[in-house]
């Protein structure tokens, strides 16, 4: 409706210059919205406060030429009026919005799908948790963000690719310290002195991994004699417990409903040399340096604050080295796009990230970081202490198994991903319209005890690909509920573009509110046959789009509850 408008405007424009009104007929453009007030219209224009230097006219003259001018062919504008300054506010018959409902009844569940991908290749990569511990709820808002922007991109048509980036490679510090707490806890189960390492991971699933181990290696745990060197045996524990907290990341993940396209392991950049090759490159170019020993990445000249090193004195390269050669295998591998969802903590390592990309020749604006901030978890009102390494944390799988997948999942998308979340547990699993998944899903489960009522009761359904007489949904709560309808593709294109999924769930927030005023104010099953029917198809209607929308967000939609 707002391009059927735009186009409605800038046509009078034309016509207006060419009856020698307006002296030009190169104009900035009309910006068409919705005003915030319902009274003031439909949708609403600047373009002529917009174009007044421009046609050295005073705003509300040029308002009206262009009402004078206006051609309508389709009949959609009721009425306009010029208000304030110099806005056009527009009107629309309440007939107009009934082709929306068409549409969704011929798409179905593409209805909003748009192609303005065009096919590019897009890699989102996210969670990718260090295999140190048990995922956190926090773990659980990146992760269902990262997935419904990978849906809602593919609903868009590109050509999405899921990523989960493994830090398996055993010489990096995070994991020695998982051996040696993992190893710890093997000589205190076994009876032995043990001095636990001060910073060490200090969770009860430590315990289970160190049970598991000591029945699969028992005594070789404790001869380094045997197994090659104490180092050989840190080693082992490591290797060990990633496996097993990888394996259950894993199943964590697929019980949220995310599933990975790749596994990409860390390990495999140094086996295959890219770490090597990637530094030789940099060196051989002048981007990398020796200073004290160690080699540096001139990520100062590429708009970072300094420089940052990529190997140290002792010849153990940093994370940072090995996520360039992982950037340069995704460029590599041919995505258009590479988009990283990091927690907020990581909002440092943007612009070193950004610099080594634009080091190694690639178009720095094809690479987006999302930053998803904290989530705090809270149980009667208070909140919940959340620290991985000394063991204080609820993981998600404990969330999940609470309060369920559909729960968590929405309420982790209920705020911009930028914004601080309050997760309440308690809120999450009641059954009022307060709990906002609650209030989402049931006007589904209400819908479609409509239908199946009906039914019952020998109403004629519409025919598929005919439209009923849809002349008497003309009511102010009838046009909200197609206005809400009609607004769903610019959502998702607009989720798609910003990358910001959360757009979806506030919309489908706002249907929900706008469907649950109309049901409280009409009936949809009446004595009218015909005003019946056409109720139906507008509320099966929302049905359709409410379905979407919570399939893009891997939600459920019921339909009894």
């Amino acid at each position: 409706m707002k391009e059927r408008l735009r186009k409605i405007i800038i046509d009078a424009a034309k016509q207006a210059h060419v009856a020698g009104i307006l002296h030009t007929d190169v104009f900035a453009g009309a910006v068409v919205e919705a005003p915030n007030v319902e009274a003031h219209g439909d949708f609403a224009t600047n373009f002529a406060m917009a174009n007044a230097s421009v046609l050295k006219k005073p705003p509300r003259k040029i308002a009206g030429i262009i009402l004078e001018h206006i051609d309508d062919p389709d009949g959609i504008i009721e009425k306009f009026e010029i208000a304030g300054p110099g806005f056009i506010n527009f009107f629309i018959r309440p007939s107009a919005w009934h082709p929306i409902l068409c549409d969704i009844h011929e798409k179905k569940e593409t209805y909003g799908a748009s192609d303005i991908g065009r096919n590019k290749k897009v890699q989102v990569e996210f969670v990718s948790a260090n295999p140190t511990g048990p995922l956190h709820v926090g773990h659980g808002r990146g992760a269902v963000v990262g997935d419904s922007l990978a849906s809602i991109l593919a609903f868009c048509q590109y050509a999405v690719t899921r990523e989960y980036y493994i830090n398996d490679n055993g010489r990096q510090i995070d994991t020695l310290t998982l051996g040696r707490s993992v190893h710890a806890r093997c000589r205190e189960l076994s009876g032995r002195d043990v001095t636990f390492p001060e910073d060490g991971y200090k969770g009860d699933y430590v315990y289970d991994i160190a049970r598991d181990l000591l029945e699969k290696d028992g005594e070789n745990l404790f001869a380094p004699e045997e197994t090659g060197s104490a180092d050989a045996v840190i080693n082992r524990c490591a290797e060990f417990a990633a496996a097993g907290i990888l394996a259950g990341i894993r199943t964590d993940l697929e019980c949220l409903g995310i599933r990975f396209d790749v596994w990409f392991s860390e390990k495999g950049l140094y086996e295959s040399g890219k770490v090597r090759d990637i530094m030789e490159a940099l060196k051989l170019d002048g981007r990398v340096y020796e200073k004290d020993g160690a080699l540096w990445f001139k990520s100062s000249d590429y708009g970072d604050e300094k420089d940052r090193v990529v190997v140290r004195s002792n010849g153990q390269t940093t994370y940072f080295a090995s996520d360039i050669a992982y950037h340069r295998d995704k460029f590599d591998r041919g995505f258009d796009r590479v988009v990283d969802v990091w927690g907020a903590d990581h909002h440092g390592y943007v612009p070193r990230l950004s610099a080594a990309i634009d080091a190694m020749g690639y178009d720095r604006e094809c690479f987006k970081v999302i930053l998803v901030h904290l989530v705090n978890l809270l149980r009667d009102n208070v909140q919940i202490a959340m620290s991985t390494r000394a063991g204080e944390f609820t993981t998600l799988k404990d969330v999940v198994d609470e309060v369920g997948s559909d729960a968590a999942r929405f309420i982790f998308l209920t705020r911009h991903h930028e914004s601080p979340l309050d997760f309440d547990l308690d809120l999450a699993k009641k059954k009022t319209n307060d709990n906002p998944v609650y209030y989402v899903q049931y006007v589904h489960a209400r819908i479609s005890s409509i239908l199946k009522k009906a039914e019952a009761d020998g109403c004629a359904a519409p025919k598929a690909g005919i439209a009923p007489d849809l002349s008497g949904l003309n009511t102010v709560e009838d046009v909200r509920l197609m206005k809400h309808l009609s607004r769903y593709p610019g959502i998702i294109e607009t989720a798609a573009l910003m990358m910001e999924p959360h757009r979806v769930a506030y919309f489908l927030m706002e249907l929900a509110a706008a469907f649950h005023a109309y049901y409280n104010k009409h009936r949809v099953l009446t004595d009218d046959p015909d005003m019946t029917v056409a109720r139906l198809y507008l509320v099966s209607a929302v049905a359709v789009v409410i379905k979407n929308g919570l399939n893009l967000l891997g939600v459920f939609a019921p339909e009894s509850m």
